[in-house]
């Protein structure tokens, strides 16, 4: 037997149904919340780029994330409190990058400000400035290579090395077995252990120099070309510090050619003008 559906003659009375609001619609809790982050955002990688710290040509998706953009700030902070100028950042950045990192830790280069305040008695300027002049010095080991350096350094008599110059900031910078090699060539080339300290101690740049590309040659060429002695070095070391090719050699061969012999000194310390105008 079928049995048909029977419908209730009229419908129940059901309370009126609420219009859906499309989702995206929704106002947010915080309205202006977003729109702030975002503002803040952008004027951060603004503020980062004026001051160099992102190139004026990297693409968007080169961009620091917000995380790491609070981080370099942070670290810029930092920076700031121990003298640095907004006008350092991009060479400290471009030179250490390591900076830029979420994974740098200012604690990391603490103990190099404690150093340079420390035991090389540098204000907050002449530190800045060290620095500035070589930035690598915020990634030198104090107890392994800075204080040991420092302390080679003062036994030979090398002082005023908290004065913030290009050749004091790189001189901290080189670990001491580098420049007891240098120190071992005069030896080698037969300075007594005084002599090579004092010359060590009136031309620390020696320490920078290489032997085979620098030094090694000079000491040839003065002994074999010059027919000098090793003597002159004792009183002039500062021959080490001129070119061979632009300055030694050319003015060497005019002496020669004019049959004029004069101090090592006087031979490179003075002027081109003062120079070739003595010795026409």
């Amino acid at each position: 037997m079928l049995y048909s559906l029977s419908l209730p003659s009229s419908s129940p009375s059901y309370p009126p149904a609420k219009p859906l609001k499309p989702r995206h619609l929704s106002p947010s809790p915080h309205p202006s919340h977003y729109i702030k982050f975002r503002t803040a955002h952008h004027e951060n990688l603004r503020y980062l780029k004026a001051i160099g710290v992102i190139g004026p040509n990297n693409k968007s998706r080169q961009f620091p994330t917000p995380d790491a953009i609070s981080h370099i700030l942070a670290t810029l902070k930092f920076f700031e409190s121990k003298g640095f100028l907004e006008t350092d950042f991009a060479r400290l950045t471009f030179l250490c990058p390591e900076l830029l990192s979420l994974n740098f830790d200012i604690t990391d280069v603490e103990p190099v400000f404690q150093f340079l305040t420390d035991d090389l008695h540098a204000s907050v300027q002449e530190s800045r400035g060290l620095v500035i002049k070589c930035p690598r010095l915020l990634f030198s080991d104090v107890e392994y290579f800075l204080r040991p350096t420092l302390n080679y350094l003062r036994q030979l008599g090398v002082s005023k090395l908290n004065v913030p110059s290009n050749l004091n900031a790189h001189l901290l910078n080189i670990r001491v077995e580098q420049m007891q090699v240098r120190f071992e060539f005069l030896r080698s080339i037969g300075f007594s252990h005084d002599e090579a300290v004092n010359i060590c101690g009136r031309l620390p740049a020696i320490f920078g120099y290489s032997i085979e590309n620098n030094l090694r040659p000079k000491v040839e060429y003065l002994v074999d070309e010059m027919k000098r002695s090793l003597d002159e070095l004792k009183e002039f070391p500062q021959y080490f510090a001129f070119s061979l090719e632009k300055k030694i050699m050319p003015r060497h061969l005019h002496l020669k050619r004019r049959n004029v012999k004069i101090k090592l000194n006087r031979m490179l310390l003075w002027s081109d003008g003062r120079f070739y105008g003595k010795w026409k």
